[in-house]
């Protein structure tokens, strides 16, 4: 008789050899594409504000709408997409994502009036929501749990890399061929992706491109070959604490990214007396640093992983790692940090940030089966929306108080303190509803309260 192979901690065969290189790193690479043309995207309008106002003449408030219904679409559809793609799967739902955005880009080139912008965001905000469900659930598909982490990081640099490459580009687009051009070549570059993404993603085991070494590598996790292929009901996720362990932490986490994202620009001005004629090198600065970091914080917890730590304490220690950078942001409305530290530091928590968020969406695929892995990403992703979209109503009511009392310094130092604490908070709460990241055992009837 056979004798039965040993497995380590991670579940992978002792005997399995590393395969440094393979056709599952092209995909990674596409879907990194797509995530860098997702993100570029979605910041064209913040960028063409400038040339908007004189334009259109709308006022911040209606700037604000706009935004406000990018967010809200895209929270809520983050449920739709992530159901869509369990069901018919990753090609055919990030297609339609990626053409159902492409086409939303476009139409802002059409806008005249704010309540046509209103529509375009809300389009694209609903369109754009399917790009990490199933960027995830390809992940999981393609890559081992010890591999995951690092592949997510990867692609997940495509937003720094979006958020890097549209403040160079995008002006200038608008400046030679007017804003509208912005837009449209924007959609044109959605389209394009298609010719790589359906020539080239199926399944591992249907793919002409995969050799059986790499196949053999890619289904070594011992508790993922002993997944059902039944479709897991929706709803029943909601029963779990593991799903709540991603969604409270992507709640808690994710508006500190938007926070970044939005308020950067206003929090140099406010308190440190730079315009964005001074301050877009700070800020390009700033996500060079994330887009170069980022990427270490998903292979720091693969390389524990592959030294035979087990995955929930290679994650976890990765995770409080990450947490742990983001304090010192505390201190970065202090006059006795210069600009240039206040710039390193935020560069550094930034980067913590992303290697959080690509830990935390492997946490999915270590603990459901594929089956059922956009959805829980969805799930957890309206939660992170709807954090996104209440954090920055909040601060911006409290930067319009302080500003009114002479104090603006305060409003940051108190929302970069909540900047600084949510990790820890986050992981608290993330251990205490998932102890550790193995694979849920689905019953057949949800789960009932003794």
């Amino acid at each position: 008789m056979k004798a039965e192979p040993k497995f380590d901690a991670t579940g992978t065969p002792q005997t399995a050899k590393e395969l440094v290189w393979g056709f599952r790193w092209v995909i990674c690479g596409i879907i990194f594409i797509a995530t860098t043309i997702n993100y570029i995207d979605r910041q064209i309008l913040s960028l063409l504000k400038e040339f908007l106002d004189k334009e259109i003449g709308w006022t911040n408030t209606q700037f604000g709408i706009a935004n406000a219904c990018f967010q809200l679409a895209y929270g809520v559809s983050f449920l739709w997409f992530g159901w869509f793609i369990d069901k018919c799967g990753v090609k055919i739902g990030y297609a339609v994502s990626i053409v159902s955005w492409s086409v939303a880009a476009i139409a802002h080139a059409f806008c005249k009036i704010p309540i046509h912008f209103y529509l375009a965001r809300a389009f694209l905000g609903a369109a754009e929501a399917g790009n990490f469900p199933a960027a995830i659930k390809a992940v999981a598909m393609w890559f081992p749990k010890r591999e995951r982490a690092f592949a997510t990081s990867i692609f997940n640099a495509g937003t720094n890399v979006g958020a890097l490459v549209a403040p160079l580009v995008v002006p200038w687009l608008a400046i030679h061929w007017g804003w509208q051009s912005a837009f449209l070549i924007a959609g044109v570059v959605g389209f394009m992706w298609l010719a790589l993404w359906l020539p080239f993603y199926t399944s591992p085991e249907k793919s002409r491109f995969v050799k059986k070494e790499e196949l053999d590598h890619i289904l070594s996790d011992k508790d993922e070959s002993q997944q059902t292929s039944e479709k897991v009901p929706w709803l029943s996720l909601l029963s779990y604490p593991q799903t709540w362990s991603f969604v409270v932490a992507k709640f808690l986490t994710d508006p500190v990214w938007w926070f970044f994202l939005i308020w950067l620009p206003d929090y140099f001005k406010k308190t440190r007396g730079l315009e964005i004629k001074k301050s877009w090198i700070h800020i390009f600065t700033i996500y060079l640093i994330v887009t170069i970091l980022s990427i270490f914080g998903g292979w720091i917890t693969g390389h524990l992983a592959k030294k035979g730590w087990s995955i929930t304490r290679a994650r976890k220690t990765g995770m409080f790692i990450f947490a742990v950078c983001v304090l010192p942001v505390v201190v970065v409305t202090k006059q006795w940090v210069s600009d240039w530290a206040a710039v390193v530091i935020i560069g550094i928590a930034g980067a913590a940030h992303q290697a959080w968020s690509a830990n935390l969406f492997t946490t999915v695929s270590d603990m459901f089966p594929k089956k059922a892995v956009a959805s829980v990403v969805g799930l957890g992703g309206f939660a992170g929306a709807a954090g996104g979209f209440i954090f920055p109503i909040i601060t911006g009511r409290l930067v319009d108080y302080y500003e009114g009392q002479g104090n603006p310094t305060l409003a940051y130092a108190i929302l970069f303190g909540y900047c600084a604490s949510a990790y820890l908070v986050a992981f608290l709460l993330n251990h205490l509803l998932a102890p550790k990241y193995e694979l849920v055992k689905f019953e057949a009837e949800p789960p009932r309260e003794s």
